[in-house]
């Protein structure tokens, strides 16, 4: 119902008297309009002006009153019209079974004006008000879908800022964040129906997983420059200092974590993903010398992210590696580098390695082969 605009209520009876009599009593108040067969009730309760309210009359020959309630309510456009069953079959019985189908009222004939009229406008103030809070609900269902879909923006924006600092201190890595952020997506999504990994991945972790995987060296910012930018290999001491990061990282993330004053998932993840992407499999990585399934599936599967890219990108010690050499590499590291199952994720989707490796390649990253 438009504001302004008289309430639209359909008369379904099969005789034109009836029809006549509710007619006269309804049009000085609302729109009237009429139907004497089951069959053009439907079509007229289809088209605009939409009925506010029916009137349906139960005995009608061919189509009855149950038969065109129960068509009305399978039709979306139809289904919350409220309907009132006016009929000449006035036992308890028949009405308890017209209320139990769904109708919001029940009024035996024969109809008295005083009565029909106070019933008629009583439902139409309830719909009036159901319309209100439904149009109420949508607003707040799309203010809140705004206002999520904001913090979200600001959400990744901050993550960004935040991997930047470590990207910033290490420019040669250039789209590094955004290719393994990809890698990792993409080893998630095929591991999502493995047993080992079906109950961790679920779309929302796999979200998750690419929002925090650009946060994995944030703890670089900690290295000091003489180190992190060293053109040469690192000393044994310079080594130890480097492999800090890790914990650096996390530490950080964790700080970020204590001054929220709920769990924040995607912080949860990255903690693992900064603090243990670094572990091996065969327990000879770093910082814990975590192995196997000890290492958090999150950090599995950055850990061979963050290899790949790392052969196929140019560094000031190495040239960038081409991609098959990168390809026999993860291979060997099967096992022992890296999980067997993740390794074989990588082997299945590789070819999307490749495209993500191009969409996000620096000036010097040899192209695929």
């Amino acid at each position: 119902m438009l504001d302004g605009a008289l309430p639209t209520i359909l008369i379904v009876d099969d005789s034109p008297e009836n029809l006549t009599v509710l007619s006269e009593l309804l049009q000085l108040d609302y729109r009237v309009r009429a139907a004497t067969s089951g069959e053009k009730a439907l079509r007229i309760a289809a088209t605009a002006p939409w009925p506010d309210l029916i009137l349906l009359d139960v005995m009608m020959p061919g189509m009855d009153g149950y038969e065109v309630f129960t068509r009305l309510r399978a039709d979306l456009l139809t289904r919350e019209i409220p309907v009132i069953f006016v009929t000449a079959m006035d036992s308890a019985e028949a009405e308890l079974r017209g209320l139990d189908v769904g109708a919001v009222d029940y009024i035996a004939k024969p109809i008295m004006p005083s009565i029909l009229l106070a019933r008629v406008r009583t439902q139409l103030e309830l719909k009036q008000a159901r319309d209100w809070l439904k149009d109420q609900n949508a607003y707040l269902e799309a203010e809140l879908a705004r206002r999520m879909s904001e913090n979200l923006v600001v959400q990744d924006v901050s993550i960004h800022a935040l991997a930047h600092l470590a990207e910033i201190r290490d420019p040669e890595t250039g789209n590094h964040l955004r290719r393994t952020q990809g890698y990792v997506r993409t080893l998630a999504q095929q591991l999502r129906n493995h047993p080992r990994f079906s109950e961790f991945l679920t779309d929302r972790v796999i979200d998750q997983l690419a929002k925090s995987a650009p946060l994995h060296d944030i703890g670089k910012v900690g290295i000091p420059d003489s180190i992190l930018l060293k053109p040469g290999k690192l000393t044994p001491e310079e080594w130890e200092i480097m492999k800090t990061h890790a914990k650096l990282g996390s530490d950080a993330i964790e700080l970020a974590e204590r001054d929220a004053d709920r769990l924040v998932e995607f912080l949860v993840l990255a903690k693992d993903i900064a603090h243990y992407h670094h572990e091996k499999w065969d327990g000879s990585g770093y910082p814990d010398g975590l192995a196997g399934d000890a290492i958090p599936i999150a950090a599995r599967l950055m850990a061979l992210a963050d290899v790949f890219d790392a052969l196929i990108s140019p560094r000031v010690y190495k040239p960038p590696m081409d991609f098959g050499d990168a390809f026999d590499i993860i291979v060997v590291g099967r096992g022992s580098h890296f999980d067997p199952d993740v390794t074989d994720a990588f082997l299945a989707r590789f070819e999307e390695f490749r495209e993500i490796a191009a969409r996000y390649g620096e000036a010097e990253l040899d192209p695929p082969n």
